[in-house]
């Protein structure tokens, strides 16, 4: 067995990926250096230096094999963060590589391919509940902050989102989890990695004069809103799920 040791990157992960074939490894485990505990003392450890023109080779393969949404599926299964994603990509490059004139991301009867379908779902349920129970405050500075702790790392499927819909004021949503976030400034869109944890304790103080006001009148339009005699909870839960209202206005 040799466990090939990348940096978590999606490049790196394509460079550990072309030096599997580079070396022809056969009994072969990747793994983010962030989540190696060796536990086979007799495993062949390969530190994988990330190289651009290693992942780009990779990555131009897989769009004349699968296409671009073929590769978008496999990044959503990076961006899973599932244990054994590294392995499911790994296996369905190989069957891609082999069968070249196929599309092997329908071949739901193999068991790799039918986990990406999977995974695919739930990141893609996962984008779109992002998409739409992201709430923001407006703070001291102008900047529109929302706060999210998403169970995937949905960040740069959202990002194309809220770029097109508010271009027109400067906004900031911060991956709790994580500890990244999205900086739009109305002229670049990019990704921030705070040297420390976001310090949200005291941010409430924050807020613009104008914040505190608004989400009173935004909580009182849905207590004057709300029928009583209307209110199903347990179908409330199915569309909006507990675990969510932490992110919404009207339910603080």
């Amino acid at each position: 067995m040799t466990t090939l040791l990348y940096d978590g990157s999606f490049d790196g992960l394509l460079t550990a990926v072309f030096e599997v074939f580079e070396y022809r490894y056969k009994d072969v485990e990747i793994i983010s250096k962030g989540r190696f505990h060796q536990e086979n003392i007799f495993a062949e450890i390969h530190d994988v230096i990330t190289q651009g023109d290693k992942a780009e080779r990779v990555f131009n393969k897989l769009e004349q094999n699968i296409g671009k949404s073929g590769i978008n599926q496999l990044l959503k299964v990076y961006l899973s963060e599932d244990p054994g994603s590294e392995q499911i990509i790994l296996s369905a490059i190989r069957q891609s590589i082999q069968l070249p004139q196929e599309n092997i991301l329908l071949n739901y009867a193999d068991p790799d391919i039918l986990k990406v379908s999977k995974i695919c779902k739930s990141v893609d349920r996962e984008t779109h509940r992002m998409t739409a129970f992201v709430r923001f405050e407006k703070m001291q500075d102008d900047v529109f902050f929302a706060k999210i702790d998403p169970d995937f790392n949905v960040l740069p499927l959202i990002r194309k989102h809220f770029k097109d819909r508010y271009q027109d004021q400067k906004w900031m949503i911060y991956d709790l989890r994580r500890h990244y976030g999205i900086l739009y400034d109305l002229e670049n869109c990019d990704f921030f990695y705070p040297d420390e944890k976001l310090n949200l304790e005291q941010y409430q103080q924050k807020f613009h004069d104008e914040e505190t006001q608004y989400q009173k009148l935004w909580q009182r339009y849905f207590t004057k809103t709300n029928i009583v005699e209307r209110k199903n909870l347990k179908l409330h839960i199915q569309h909006v799920p507990r675990r969510y209202w932490k992110y919404l206005t009207e339910k603080t």
